[in-house]
């Protein structure tokens, strides 16, 4: 009678809250997985937008470049405003 008796506690107690625990934790991997996804997500993002530093030399050249242009044509502007 004793055995029937743990049976029936076993039945009503400890597995209910296996079970709830169980979904818990599977409940908390669906939210880590999604998390994960979006984690994912942003960090190809990320990369893509990393992927232009390559130029920046030559982008800093261009520009080096482009400021001794226009020092020169300033330059001229003046020479030209005095003769005027």
């Amino acid at each position: 009678m004793l055995g029937w008796i743990g049976a029936i506690v076993l039945l009503v107690v400890v597995v209910p809250v296996v079970v709830v625990l169980l979904k818990g934790v599977l409940d908390a991997a669906r939210r880590v997985s999604a998390a994960v996804e979006q984690v994912d997500a942003a960090a190809k993002a990320a990369s893509a937008d990393l992927d232009a530093v390559e130029l920046l030399g030559t982008t800093r050249t261009q520009v080096n470049q482009t400021v001794g242009v226009v020092a020169n044509y300033g330059g001229s502007l003046d020479t030209i405003l005095d003769d005027a």
